[in-house]
């Protein structure tokens, strides 16, 4: 709606088009520039820049007066006369490059303070620290970058609403306001003011719901969900999130992956990316012996290699022959044209060492024999079994795959960054699948759901489930994009016998089955469809097509690394007197 009572055209439209034309605009001063007896002013608006051209020969001298007396970010509205510009304006981007406007009338709708930030900056120069840009959140959301990202996450929901619509599934609202059921982060709980002592929590996915809709009979169901964690922040998460949320009745996992492969595809496409084919398998096991993670970056190889059979324990250094004992010699093979220097093998060194690995070692390929650190400390018999060709390079640790898999994965992520110009594609997409049920809790030693406890096992290992848990496998799966989870889904549980059997082996008793999960447990008794799902992180998906590096850049209100909303002010103390409306206290602190 560009045409209203206060302009007739949008000021980042016009074009050659429309010289001659008379035209209104309203918008922000985005810069001014005085050159002696002509004011020149670029205004902007959500439809892009145009420059303003106020000069005695056609603006009137109360008009250029006013002109020259405005600041950045005042609310204006000109009228005045569409003409080709002498000079083109110099960004290649701007529609509006070829014309300018000549002011005959200018009004101020709204002045503004001094900016604390600006919103023009010239090129080159720093933006602000980006707390202060999130104090003053409005101003900054008028930048071009934030604006270009906010369009395009619009733009990529309204594809992604339609992908799944053309599909059949059926958009549905489920509730914000829900019981408090852990799925694996802290909730966060909303104290009732009508019910004295009793609490909501804030969904941390729709997750209960879905499956409650399946068993509902509502086949497939999709939603653009909002989300919240109360866990700790990185750039890539928030404590409240966007995830598109999809289920569907009758399913394996053969059958959803198609579907999510298209919304992805879907969404690419309107970031201006090719068309994307069907996603490559692996399972977690093969996805942690090739790469180290179980997110693996597929533009390019740099496989990881074991490399323990070839260590004699009687002729390597002793602390390598102690590690091997309960470990593996594992490793990255580098061409020459890969390899590295020594001050990158610091660097390297130093990556290694921060995920618990004791060291990096290193030999290069030197004529007919391995030279290096590395050459020394595993012995003549490695080197005698290790091929190679000259000028090769060989990055190895040592030790159980805890240790080994996480430090070789920020290797080998280093080396793929160093050598991005020579990826051999530019999105790699895989699926990841066949994950453990359970993993170990550090702390505890107790079986913990590797993801949520509604995944159902694999068929063939629920024999497993009360005798060895930690021989099972979930019918879980992720889709991981250039190194980065897109998302996850599985297929659920649908028998309440199994799903009492997962909870008891996280420790609940039936007692608290029941007062936790006892509606989804009835519900699973009165006849449930075979079912499964996907989530897709929104709000990363954004990010990466958007070319950001935050996910603070595509939201239009982030929280900071601390949680806080720095431009509202949230959260915030409350009165006892608004504390007691809903029947709490504060402790004093000494309790």
């Amino acid at each position: 709606m560009t045409e209203t009572a206060f302009r007739t055209h949008g000021a980042g439209v016009l074009t050659e088009d429309h010289v001659g034309q008379q035209v209104t605009l309203a918008g922000w001063v985005h810069r001014r520039r005085d050159l002696g007896a002509i004011v020149f002013l670029d205004l902007r608006d959500y439809e892009g820049l145009v420059q303003l051209s106020c000069d005695p020969e056609w603006t009137p001298p109360e008009v250029l007066t006013l002109a020259s007396t405005l600041g950045a970010e005042t609310v204006v509205q000109v009228k005045g006369e569409v003409v080709r510009r002498p000079e083109p304006g110099r960004d290649q981007k701007m529609r509006s490059r070829n014309v300018e406007v000549h002011v005959v009338s200018l009004r101020v709708l709204s002045l503004a303070l001094t900016p604390p930030v600006p919103v023009s900056r010239k090129e080159g120069e720093e933006l602000p620290a980006e707390e202060r840009r999130l104090r003053y959140r409005v101003l900054d959301l008028r930048r071009t970058e934030l604006q270009h990202n906010l369009r395009l996450r619009h733009e990529l929901l309204q594809m992604a609403r339609s992908t799944l619509c053309a599909r059949g599934f059926l958009e549905i609202e489920t509730p914000i306001l829900t019981k408090p059921t852990p799925e694996g982060a802290r909730d966060y709980l909303v104290p009732s003011r009508v019910h004295a002592g009793e609490f909501y929590a804030l969904p941390q996915s729709p997750q209960i719901y879905k499956q409650l809709l399946m068993v509902a009979g509502f086949d497939r169901y999709f939603q653009i969900a909002r989300c919240f964690r109360d866990e700790d922040l990185r750039a890539d998460r928030q404590p409240e999130f966007t995830q598109i949320d999809l289920e569907a009745s009758f399913v394996g996992r053969e059958d959803v992956f198609p579907v999510v492969e298209d919304v992805l595809a879907a969404l690419w496409r309107v970031a201006g990316h090719e068309a994307i084919g069907s996603f490559p398998q692996l399972s977690w096991h093969e996805a942690m012996e090739r790469f180290g993670t179980d997110k693996p970056d597929l533009r390019f190889g740099l496989e990881l290699e074991d490399w323990t059979d070839m260590v004699s324990s009687t002729d390597c250094a002793p602390f390598l022959a102690e590690s091997l004992q309960e470990g593996r010699l594992r490793g990255i093979r580098l061409s020459e044209k890969d390899a590295v220097s020594r001050r990158e093998l610091e660097v390297l060194t130093d990556l290694a060492k921060a995920e618990g690995a004791g060291g990096l070692l290193w030999m290069r390929r030197a004529d007919n024999e391995w030279a290096g650190q590395g050459a020394k400390l595993l012995g003549g018999t490695f080197r005698a079994a290790m091929a190679g060709t000259v000028g090769e390079m060989l990055l190895a640790v040592s030790g159980p795959d805890r240790v080994t898999s996480p430090a070789l994965h920020v290797v080998r992520r280093w080396l793929g960054a160093r050598t991005a110009a020579g990826h051999e594609v530019a999105h790699a997409f895989a699926w990841i699948v066949d994950f453990p049920l359970f993993e170990r809790d550090p702390a505890t030693g107790a079986h913990v759901p590797a993801h949520h406890p509604f995944t159902a096992p694999h068929p063939d290992d629920v024999p497993f489930l009360t005798r060895d848990p930690g021989r099972c496998r979930a019918q879980h799966y992720d889709v991981v994009y250039n190194g980065h989870e897109l998302g996850s889904g599985s297929i659920r549980i649908t028998d309440a016998t199994v799903q009492e059997t997962i909870f008891g082996l996280l420790g609940l008793t039936p007692e608290e089955c029941q007062r936790r999960f006892g509606f989804l447990l009835e519900a699973l008794q009165m006849g449930a469809p075979p079912h499964g799902g996907f989530a897709l992180g929104f709000d990363r998906i954004a990010m990466l097509l958007a070319g950001a590096s935050s996910l603070r850049d595509v939201i239009a209100f982030p929280k900071t690394t601390a949680a806080r909303a720095l431009f509202e002010h949230a959260p915030t103390p409350l009165t006892d007197a608004e504390l007691a409306a809903v029947h709490l206290a504060l402790r004093p602190e000494s309790e």
